[in-house]
């Protein structure tokens, strides 16, 4: 049960419904996604955000009652609205789910063999791989590689030099040496390893470059940099 909310300190309060409802549909996703990757590698660090997100769920649920008491006048806009209220309450239920789903791991690993199980029967599976310096997926950012669109494979979670990056935005860049988790089927998993390893070429969605993204041979350079740096 979360507490009280105080709607002055809602920074969502000042976001259009659509705009609610949308986060709300996008973070259910990426919570789910989290809560069963928690579970697979074991995770600590993931099932936190999985209870963050939770709590911003609460906090976007509020904040459309709110809009919508507040925009409700007539018997007719109360029921047009209400249809509202339950997806909002959807998305809720569903966050609460993967806030339990990561209890799990509370549990002996011995006592949950469900788990791979479960997640194997599934037809989209929550997989990881590291890319590879020789990969052309390296100086690349996720919306320029355009990952999901070629590959099925959505990206739920990003750990570089830096630590972790949950749902990470298309302008995140990609490095040698970074471990990505993805969400896809067996045979875009596949694909996406062997673009990650460098044993296959990268088909871009688009044939130009942005000037600003660094070339394989760029980022290679600079790790091989920094690794002398930190032998010095």
């Amino acid at each position: 049960m979360t507490g009280p909310v105080d709607y002055a300190d809602l920074d969502h309060i000042e976001m259009t419904v659509r705009e609610l409802l949308t986060e709300m549909k996008d973070t259910s996703e990426v919570i789910v996604d989290l809560a069963y990757a928690s579970l697979l590698y074991n995770s600590e660090d993931m099932a936190e955000k999985v209870n963050e997100l939770e709590e911003e769920m609460h906090n976007l649920k509020y904040a459309i009652r709110f809009k919508v008491l507040m925009s409700s006048r007539t018997k007719q806009d109360a029921k047009q609205l209400s249809g509202l209220l339950q997806v909002a309450s959807a998305a809720d239920v569903i966050s609460d789910a993967a806030a339990e789903i990561v209890s799990l791991l509370n549990l002996p690993l011995e006592r949950r063999p469900f788990v791979s199980a479960m997640l194997y029967e599934s037809g989209e599976k929550i997989r990881a791989t590291r890319i590879r310096p020789e990969s052309s997926m390296v100086g690349y950012t996720i919306g320029k590689l355009g990952i999901e669109a070629c590959t099925g494979c959505r990206i739920i979670a990003l750990k570089n030099r830096q630590g972790w990056i949950y749902d990470p935005e298309d302008d995140v860049k990609i490095r040698a040496g970074d471990d990505i988790i993805v969400r896809g089927t067996e045979d875009g998993y596949k694909q996406l390893v062997e673009y990650a390893a460098g044993s296959k070429p990268w088909e871009f969605p688009e044939a130009a470059e942005e000037d600003d993204e660094e070339t394989p041979q760029e980022e290679a350079a600079y790790i091989s940099d920094e690794e002398e740096e930190g032998d010095k």
